[in-house]
């Protein structure tokens, strides 16, 4: 999931980063975990004895633009107790996907986290990972993130604002920091007085834009 392709990309940034998660008593479970320790993450993932492990239908258009049709399955199961204390460490950084705090099993776990992370001194980002799942009320949830990181359409659903700029501002409101992505347009940071926009890499052609913004996270 979200996670998982955040951590293997800080891993091959030469990051050490730790990952939390819950994965089913089964074949993809196991191979999902082995995949992440093989690619040098430090795999903390729970397992359920109930749930399969999530799973992601993704249909990718010619445009490399992508459709995703998940199954959350065993990461409805992370409970707070799973993330344990002596993971918040003071000068750590704390990133939360959207997905963990849209899913009612996963929430209490997710908030909890940033709860605790801000009291040890960390920093904090959240992705609110669906534009199809946010309302406003997302903010709410991602409260004590000090980094929101939406993508141009996300930004819209939270804000009402159709303006990339202006969404982003409406959102420093809630948040000090806020990047929007852009896509072929590069992507906007601002801290609700300063503007900062920075073009995308140069001509790519683009084949399938799944975790284009969790490698843009990492």
């Amino acid at each position: 999931g979200s996670a998982a392709n955040v951590a293997a990309w800080l891993t091959a940034a030469g990051a050490s980063p730790l990952l939390v998660g819950c994965v089913g008593d089964d074949g993809r479970g196991r191979a999902a975990r082995a995949s992440l320790l093989g690619a040098g993450v430090d795999a903390r993932l729970v397992t359920d004895p109930e749930r399969a492990t999530g799973t992601c239908v993704v249909v990718v258009e010619p445009s490399g633009e992508r459709t995703m049709f998940p199954d959350p399955g065993a990461n409805e199961a992370l409970a707070p107790e799973d993330v344990s204390d002596e993971l918040f460490r003071a000068g750590d950084h704390l990133h939360v996907p959207g997905y963990a705090l849209l899913r009612e099993g996963s929430r209490p776990a997710a908030s909890s986290a940033i709860v605790r992370a801000r009291g040890q001194g960390m920093s904090v980002s959240v992705d609110p990972s669906s534009a199809a799942l946010l309302s406003p009320a997302f903010v709410d949830l991602a409260s004590g993130a000090g980094l929101l990181i939406p993508n141009a359409e996300e930004a819209r659903v939270l804000t009402g604002e159709e303006e990339p700029e202006r969404a982003a501002k409406r959102l420093t409101e809630r948040f000090p920091e806020v990047v929007v992505t852009l896509g072929e347009d590069g992507a906007l940071w601002t801290d609700g007085h300063a503007v900062c926009l920075v073009d995308a890499f140069g001509d790519v052609t683009v084949r399938d834009s799944t975790g284009a913004g969790d490698a843009f996270a990492a």
